[in-house]
Formats: C-alpha cells, structure tokens, sequence
C-alpha cells in the first residue's frame, strides 16, 4: 500500500509526526534514544529501604568479579553470617546498581526455615558502577555493601 492508497502523502506524515514529537516534549515523557539521569536513583532506592536507619558494616559477603567481559551475564553470589533462627535471621537481601536505568535489580526473601542467607546467579551491568547490596535483619538493623565491577567490551576497558 502507498502513501497514496493509504489517503497520506509526505506532508501529512511529517506533520503527523512533528505533532507527535512536541505532543512528547509537552507531556514530559522520554523520547526514544533519550539518556536517562541515573546518577542517584539507586541512593533514592537505599534511603527508602532504609527509612532513616544507619547500616552497618560486616557480615555480608558479595563476592563477583572485579571485571566483567560481558555485563549481559555476570555471575554474583551474596551469603549473610546469620544464625537463622526465629528471632536472629535475615529477612531479605537487595541488590541495587548505580548505573543501570533501573536501579533496583533484586530483592530475595528469606525466614529462618531457608536455613541459609544466601542467593547466587547472574545479573545484567549496563556499564562500568558498583554493586550495592542491602541485607533487612530481624532486629531492625541493616546491613550494606558497595563492590565496584568494570564492565568491559571484547576485553577493552569500560
């Protein structure tokens, strides 16, 4: 079917798509292609998991590698030092990212029957940023952990 047989031609179709592009630009929605501020949402995201309380240091073990050849695939595995028992366990551990769009990766759940705090697997970088992990403890307290990964490309430095 041609511009023509459809009953547009060049004019009307840049017309239609010009008012598309100022109908984004007055809404305030993101045109395609268009960067996106991560620069502090995934400290947003920790204030709000934390609701004012102070993490402390320890006990929570993230081990990754320092330099991903593929940010699409790179393994992680997070372990807590808890007991796990009704009134000394880990309730939940969060993964944040600095540098993706969205910077909230994953929350894993936990009650003393897992027996264990601990979760591994593979996670997507979009670039070079550190990895924040946040573990909720029964008590209240929290816990908090920031590795760097480099991400490169075909072995380059990112």
């Amino acid at each position: 079917m041609s511009y023509d047989e459809a009953g547009l031609d060049r004019r009307a179709w840049l017309l239609s798509a010009g008012a598309a592009a100022a109908l984004t630009a007055l809404l305030g929605l993101p045109a395609a292609g268009a960067a996106q501020d991560v620069s502090n949402g995934w400290q947003q995201e920790v204030d709000k998991l934390l609701g004012g309380a102070k993490p402390a240091d320890g006990k929570l073990l993230v081990e990754l590698p320092e330099i991903a050849e593929n940010g699409n695939t790179v393994p992680f595995t997070i372990s807590v030092d808890s007991p796990m028992t009704e009134h000394d366990h880990v309730k939940a551990i969060y993964v944040l990212s600095t540098g993706n769009p969205q910077a909230m990766i994953s929350t894993f759940n936990f009650t003393p029957a897992s027996g264990r705090a601990a979760v591994s697997g593979r996670l997507r970088l979009a670039r070079t940023q550190d990895l924040v992990t946040v573990a909720a403890l029964s008590d209240g307290r929290f816990l908090m952990g920031k590795r760097l990964v480099k991400v490169t490309i075909g072995g380059c430095g990112g």
